[in-house]
Formats: C-alpha cells, sequence, structure tokens
C-alpha cells in the first residue's frame, strides 16, 4: 500500500488544504486508515461506526483488540447519536474542556460496535483542540476512532515523522500538521459510576476536573502498577511507550540520582553499549553520557510534558542501548508525565 503525505499548516487551511482533508474524508468513510494530528499527539483515524475500519485500526498497530479505542467527534450533538444518554457531570465538564485533552467515558449506544470499545459497553469520547483534527472528523462523518498513530507500545507520535516510521505502508494517507503542542495523551475519566475516576492522567489534572465537578477519584494503577482487569480506558493494561532500549527511573537526592546515573553510565560504555540520560534544564550539564537530553524545566511541567516522547522517540533514533531517567513529581501534570515514564520503563525504577 502506498501512504500519502500531506502537509497542512493548522493556522491556514487554504482551498488546496480543505481538498486534501475532504480526500482523508473520503478515506475514512471507505474503511481505510488516516494519520492526523491533534492537540496531544498524532492519532490513527478510522470511522468509528465500523467494525472493519476499528479491526483494522488493531492491525496496523500491532494492538490488543480489547484496549479500547477513543472515538473522536467535533460537536456536542454527536455525542448524544452514541450514548445512552449524556450525565450531567459530562455536560458540565464539556463546557470547562471541550474541544480539549479530555476523554470522557459513557454508556454506549447501540451505534457504537464493539470492535471500537473492545468489547466494553462504555465508549470513550473527546473532542480535539485543533483545527486539522476538528475539520477532518466533520469531513469523515463525525465520528473518527483513533488511538495514538505509533506501533503499538512504542512512544506517542508528536510529530509526523514517527508516524511516517511507524506506519507507512500500512494505511492510507498521514496528515503532517507540525509538532503537536501538548505532547501527552488526553486526560480519561470515567463518568459510569456514582463517582468519576481517572483512568488516565494528563493536561487536565485532577485538581481542574474537581474544580467542575467536586469530588473526583483517581485509579491508583495509574502510578502504583499495572491493573491485571480487563481495561476501560486505552493503556491501563498494557506496557505503552516504551523505547527500544531499557529504560531505568532513579529516584533520590540530585547528588545521589547524578552519581548513580554517571556511574551506570560508565559501566554501560566499559561494556560497549550507548548509554542515555533524561535530565532537566538544570541538571544536563551534570551527567556523563553518549546522549544527555533536557526534557525541560521543573517549575514549568508542561515543558516536559511536551518534550518526554520526543526525547524517547530520539534516543531510538540515536541506538541508545540504555536509558536512565530522573524521577518527576507525581501531583498536577506530574502525574501524567510519572504515569508514561513508568509504563516506558516497565516500573523499573531504582530508589536511592
Amino acid at each position: 500500500m502506498n501512504t500519502e503525505l500531506v502537509q497542512i499548516v493548522e493556522e491556514n487551511i487554504d482551498a488546496k488544504a480543505m481538498e486534501a482533508l475532504k480526500r482523508a474524508g473520503d478515506i475514512i468513510r471507505s474503511g481505510g486508515l488516516v494519520a492526523f494530528p491533534t492537540e496531544t499527539v498524532y492519532g490513527l483515524g478510522g470511522d468509528a461506526l465500523n467494525p472493519e475500519s476499528s479491526r483494522k485500526i488493531y492491525a496496523a498497530k500491532g494492538r490488543p483488540s480489547d484496549n479500547p479505542l477513543i472515538v473522536h467527534v467535533a460537536d456536542m450533538d454527536s455525542v448524544s447519536g452514541i450514548v445512552k444518554e449524556i450525565p450531567e457531570a459530562a455536560r458540565k465538564l464539556a463546557k470547562a474542556y471541550w474541544p480539549g485533552p479530555l476523554t470522557m467515558i459513557m454508556n454506549k449506544s447501540d451505534k457504537v460496535p464493539y470492535e471500537t470499545t473492545g468489547g466494553l459497553d462504555t465508549v470513550a469520547i473527546r473532542m480535539p483542540n485543533n483545527k486539522i483534527a476538528l475539520e477532518l472528523i466533520r469531513q469523515s462523518g463525525g465520528y473518527i476512532a483513533a488511538p495514538s498513530a505509533n506501533t503499538s507500545g512504542r512512544p506517542s507520535p508528536t510529530v509526523a515523522r514517527y508516524c511516517v516510521e511507524d506506519l507507512s505502508g500500512k494505511i492510507e494517507m498521514i496528515i503532517d500538521g507540525g509538532q503537536v503542542g501538548i505532547g501527552l495523551e488526553s486526560t480519561i475519566v470515567d463518568l459510569t459510576s456514582d463517582t468519576p475516576m481517572i483512568l488516565r492522567p494528563g493536561y487536565i489534572t485532577k485538581e481542574m476536573l474537581g474544580e467542575v465537578l467536586g469530588s473526583v477519584d483517581i485509579d491508583r494503577t495509574i502510578i502504583d502498577g499495572n491493573s491485571k482487569e480487563r481495561p476501560k480506558a486505552p493503556g491501563m493494561k498494557y506496557r505503552h511507550y516504551a523505547p527500544k532500549g531499557e529504560l531505568t527511573i532513579v529516584e533520590g537526592s540530585q547528588d545521589a540520582v547524578v552519581a548513580y546515573i554517571n556511574e551506570k553510565a560508565k559501566e554501560a560504555r566499559a561494556a560497549g553499549k550507548r548509554a542515555g540520560v533524561i535530565g532537566t534544564d538544570a541538571t544536563k550539564s551534570l551527567y556523563r553520557a553518549d546522549v544527555v537530553k533536557s526534557v525541560g524545566n521543573r517549575q514549568e511541567e508542561a515543558t516536559i510534558a511536551h518534550e518526554l516522547f520526543k526525547v524517547l522517540r530520539e534516543f531510538d533514533d540515536e541506538d541508545m542501548d540504555v536509558m536512565y531517567s530522573e524521577s518527576f513529581d507525581d501531583s498536577g501534570i506530574g502525574q501524567a508525565i510519572m504515569n508514561r515514564l513508568l509504563k516506558a520503563a516497565g516500573h523499573n525504577v531504582i530508589r536511592l
């Protein structure tokens, strides 16, 4: 299969761009797949109401078929067509944070096939805050099922070239809309129980949800370990975001972490292995390894979220055998950062 690569600038969706988006919409309507940008990461889109499209998404990614797909919509009217009812909590959250990096789980209607929901009676829905994505949804019929546009288990793509690397020859089109804004997947909140529960942390934090809803619970397996139950949300059950080499997270005081990582990097080089380090702007100069990268500023955690997946992908590009990362606070958006890091490292943590 030849994969068409189309470049579109979000701030300038002109007639040529609209023609490409209409073509992409036709691909999805006819059962094909299109990778496209959102404000979080790139998504791999297919017709959410077509069981065969969902099967194609799972096949292209190498993704387990019991891992639910998120349905992307462009307006609230579309939501009412795929759920039994819209909870009041969903209306409040949509008013506050849609379009944006928030996915809400509700009880599905019969319109949504089980192939899209991973066999569950619930459906995950979000409205992305990206003009390219929203127009593509409209051109595609209103419902796009879209996980991240990468091979399952790899770091999610924040630029189109990694979609090309993972999916070229497997899907019909890739839309290059430049680097995404946020860099981590959406927050997922389950609204089907008495108290809303966060199943995946993201840019929309527990505190932000609490401002709208009051009481909000959080699934402790987000940080503490892997759930063995059937997943209600993407990424709950499986190792995700992993680079090709072995990643270890190191916790402790700055001096202890730097000394430990430098010693391990030295041992790796002596063994003929390439070692990479994930630090911050404040610590990057302290490390001695083959490649040292900063993911940003601890005082501005959004910068870390923005760079994390990009850095993990770059380590793959540079053939790192082993990698060591500093740990981060697990509050606010730091919780989302640590959730992704822990999954990428297979919960391999050294506490000093």
